[in-house]
């Protein structure tokens, strides 16, 4: 049986999200910020999006932009729900950074040098730690980019183990939980195999 991913949301606004979790063999389930009944969904993925709003790390607004409340509501939810049933958890892009404010982690409101281009994404170099997700990735590897926040001070249980070469974290994992995030985007990175295998990997952690 294929293994089914939820994504708060429209199929309209995520349908790369859709064709990157098809590409993998699963199946992408759309919804608002309750989970089916009984959680029946294999997987929780938070895909990429405006800024969260900064008062929920603590911060006054001095650089975040395109806020979505309702979102940053419903996936902090959905989060709790899926954490607290030990199922694995995904963000890409806002996704890592909403993962590492529901952990109780802050967030660089503007980082230089990461946003996309005018015609496109900004491509740049990470290293991997030893870690789960080196397995996918290997030690070196060039990721596209697309964000100008980051996150800072880590929340509970995660750890860093992917940076880009001027220091900004690129890729989280929690040190107990079936937990991963980057801030980069495989759905649309154009080494595709590496996206399906990312994402392949990551779906074997549940139960």
């Amino acid at each position: 049986m294929r293994k089914t991913v939820y994504i708060c949301g429209g199929p309209e606004r995520f349908a790369n999200y859709r064709r990157w979790v098809e590409a993998a063999g699963a199946r992408a389930v759309f919804g608002g910020g309750e989970p089916g009944p009984g959680l029946l969904e294999d997987a929780l993925l938070l895909p990429g999006g405006g800024d969260l709003e900064p008062w929920r790390y603590g911060q006054e607004n001095t650089a975040s932009r395109s806020l979505e409340p309702e979102r940053d509501e419903a996936e902090l939810r959905l989060l709790q729900a899926f954490t607290s049933a030990g199922k694995p958890v995904l963000g890409v892009c806002r996704g890592l950074q909403t993962i590492n404010v529901f952990f109780g982690g802050t967030l660089v409101q503007d980082v230089p040098g990461h946003g996309a281009w005018e015609d496109g994404d900004r491509l740049h170099g990470v290293r991997t730690a030893p870690s789960p997700l080196r397995s996918v990735c290997g030690r070196m590897l060039t990721v596209n980019s697309a964000h100008h926040q980051a996150a800072d001070r880590l929340g509970s249980g995660l750890q860093a183990v992917q940076w880009a070469e001027d220091g900004v974290i690129e890729a989280l994992c929690h040190r107990r939980l079936p937990v991963w995030a980057v801030q980069w985007h495989p759905e649309r990175l154009e080494d595709r195999a590496l996206g399906r295998r990312l994402l392949g990997t990551f779906l074997k952690l549940g139960r």
